[in-house]
C-alpha cells in the first residue's frame, strides 16, 4: 500500500440531531462515536446544504450545492452525467465502495429518468446478484433503500438476509404496506439480521479484502438510521426510559413573529393548499400537534436506534484497528440532516431551517494529523467533504466542485476556511423556495418571493425563539445580511473553464 496516501472512510447516519452524542448529551450513550470525537476533532458549528436526503447526498460526492448538481429535492435524480469524486479517486487507483444508502436517484422512474433505486427492479434480487457496474463513481455497491420496515426493502440487503439462512425475511417487513401492525416501537427482526449489522458485516470485508490487495480506498458505510419510523429491535428498544429523557418543546408565542407556514404547524386542521404546485406530498407541511407523553416514547427509540448504530460503527472502528489501517485512515462521521422531535413544536423535516434541521454532527479522525480530543467552531459544510478528501488525497480539486478544502482546518493549521454557510431546500418549483445564510453569529431566511422571512442572533438567542426579520432596530442588520447571502451566492458559481487567453 502506499502509506503516503491516506484510506478513506466515510460514515453516515440518516437524519440525526446534532445533538444526540453522548460526549454531547449525557441522556445517550455513543461510546463509539464518543471515541471518535476522543481520538480527532468535533465541530460544533457543521451543516447540511439542504434539510433532505437526495440532495444533500448528492453534494457529498459532487461538491456541490443541490442547484449547482441538480438533484434539488426528494424525488429527483442526481444525473450520471454528474462528475463525483469517486471519478477522481478511481483514476488515481483508489478503490471505492459505497455499502447502505445511496438515495441519489427517485423511488419511481420514468421513461426519460429510469431509476436503479425505484420499484421493482429494487427487488429484483436476480438483477443485483449481477449488478457490476460503476454507479456514481462507486466501482462497487452494495445498496438498499427501507428505513426500518418499509415495504422498500430489497436490493444487497435481503440477498445477504437470504445468504445468512433468513429466508424469511419478509416478515419483518410485511411487504407492500411495510407497516406491520405487530411492529410498534420494538422490530421483531433478530439484530444479527438487521441492516446495521449489514453494513458493518460487509464493511469490514471490503476493507479486508482492499488491505489484503495492498490497495488504498475510499469507503462510504451509510447507515439508515435514526430515520423513522421509530423502531429498533430488542433490546435497544427498552434501552432508555421515556420518562427519563428531556421533550423539547414549543415556547408559546414563539411563531406569533414567524411566517405563515410555521405558525399552520401549530393547529390542528392547517390548510396548506397555497404552498403546493404540483399535487405530491410535502415534508413537514401538516399539523405537527402531538402527545407528549407519545412523543417521549418515540425519543427513546430514537436514542436506542442511535445507540445500536453506534454498535456496529464501533465493529468498523475495530475492524481498522485490527487490520493496522486506523494510523493511515482517514474517518469522517456525520449525518445527511437534522431532525425535530418536538423542537419549536416541530416532528421530523420540513422547510424550516432552524439549527436543529440544519446542522448536523461532525466528526474527523486521522491519527498524527488531526488533533485529538479537540473541539471547532470552524463553520463545516457537507459540501466541502469531496475537495478535502481529495486535498487530503493529494489529488487535484476540478473546477466544478464549488465547496472548500477543510484540510487545513481539520488538520488544526487554521482557524477556519470559510466564513459563512449556505443551505438551499425546494420542495416545489416555486412555492417552497427558501434559502439561508449562517455566519459566526447570524442566521438569515429568505423565501422566493415573499416579504417574510427569518433572522435570529445564534450568540444572543441560541434556541432561535425571538425572530428578528421585522424588528425595525434590525433593519440595517437584514439589509447587510441580504447583500451578504447575494455575495454568497456569487461567490459559489463554479467557473468550470478556465480563461486561456484576455480575448
Amino acid at each position: 500500500m502506499n502509506n503516503k496516501r491516506p484510506n478513506i472512510l466515510l460514515i453516515t447516519s440518516d437524519q440525526q440531531h446534532w445533538n444526540t452524542l453522548g460526549c454531547l448529551n449525557p441522556e445517550i450513550q455513543t461510546p463509539n462515536l464518543d471515541r471518535l470525537a476522543n481520538e480527532g476533532m468535533l465541530f460544533e458549528r457543521a451543516y447540511c446544504p439542504n434539510p433532505t436526503c437526495t440532495p444533500t447526498r448528492a453534494s457529498i460526492i459532487t461538491g456541490k450545492y443541490p442547484s449547482q448538481h441538480g438533484a434539488w429535492s426528494l424525488g429527483t435524480k442526481l444525473s450520471e452525467e454528474e462528475h463525483t469524486i469517486g471519478e477522481d479517486l478511481l483514476e488515481a487507483g483508489y478503490r471505492t465502495a459505497l455499502v447502505g444508502k445511496a438515495h441519489f436517484q427517485p423511488l419511481h422512474g420514468t421513461d426519460e429518468f429510469p431509476s436503479l433505486e425505484s420499484y421493482p427492479i429494487m427487488q429484483d434480487l436476480d438483477f443485483w446478484r449481477k449488478f457490476d457496474e460503476t454507479f456514481y463513481g462507486f466501482e462497487h455497491v452494495e445498496l438498499a433503500r427501507n428505513h426500518t420496515d418499509e415495504a422498500h426493502v430489497g436490493q444487497h440487503y435481503a440477498i445477504w438476509m437470504e445468504e445468512r439462512g433468513c429466508t424469511n425475511w419478509r416478515d419483518y417487513f410485511r411487504p407492500p404496506t411495510g407497516n406491520n401492525p405487530d411492529q410498534q416501537r420494538k422490530w421483531l427482526i433478530p439484530e444479527e439480521y438487521h441492516y446495521d449489522t449489514w453494513i458493518a458485516d460487509r464493511t469490514n470485508a471490503l476493507m479486508e479484502t482492499y488491505h489484503q490487495n495492498g490497495e488504498n480506498f475510499f469507503l462510504w458505510a451509510s447507515f439508515f438510521d435514526p430515520h423513522p419510523k421509530y423502531l429498533v429491535p430488542e433490546p435497544w428498544d427498552t434501552m432508555y426510559d421515556p420518562e427519563q429523557l428531556t421533550v423539547p418543546s414549543v415556547v408559546e408565542g414563539e411563531h406569533d413573529n414567524n411566517p405563515p407556514h410555521l405558525q399552520l404547524t401549530q393547529q390542528r386542521k392547517p390548510d396548506f393548499s397555497p404552498w403546493r404546485e404540483s399535487g405530491q406530498g410535502l415534508h413537514g407541511f401538516h399539523s405537527h400537534l402531538h402527545d407528549r407523553k407519545e412523543l417521549a416514547k418515540n425519543i427513546a427509540i430514537y436514542y436506542g436506534m442511535i445507540s445500536l448504530m453506534d454498535k456496529y460503527i464501533g465493529q468498523i472502528l475495530d475492524k481498522l484497528d485490527a487490520l493496522g489501517l486506523a494510523e493511515n485512515t482517514l474517518v469522517v462521521f456525520s449525518t445527511d440532516h437534522g431532525h425535530f422531535f418536538g423542537h419549536h413544536g416541530l416532528i421530523a423535516k420540513g422547510a424550516f431551517h432552524y439549527e436543529d434541521m440544519i446542522k448536523v454532527p461532525f466528526l474527523v479522525r486521522y491519527p498524527g494529523k488531526v488533533p485529538a480530543s479537540q473541539r471547532s467552531e470552524a463553520l463545516q459544510t457537507l459540501v466541502d467533504l469531496a475537495p478535502t478528501f481529495l486535498s487530503v488525497a493529494g489529488i487535484e480539486i476540478p473546477r466544478t466542485m464549488t465547496g472548500v478544502d477543510q484540510s487545513k482546518v481539520w488538520f488544526g493549521e487554521e482557524g477556519q476556511a470559510r466564513d459563512h454557510i449556505l443551505v438551499e431546500n425546494r420542495h416545489e418549483p416555486t412555492t417552497i423556495h427558501v434559502k439561508t445564510y449562517v455566519n459566526d453569529r447570524y442566521k438569515l431566511t429568505v423565501y422566493y418571493n415573499q416579504d417574510y422571512g427569518e433572522l435570529f442572533d445564534l450568540r444572543e438567542d441560541p434556541q432561535e425563539i425571538n425572530n428578528l426579520w421585522n424588528d425595525p432596530e434590525y433593519a440595517d442588520l437584514k439589509a447587510d445580511l441580504v447583500m451578504k447571502l447575494l455575495f454568497a451566492e456569487m461567490g459559489k458559481e463554479p467557473l468550470w473553464m478556465p480563461r486561456i487567453w484576455g480575448a
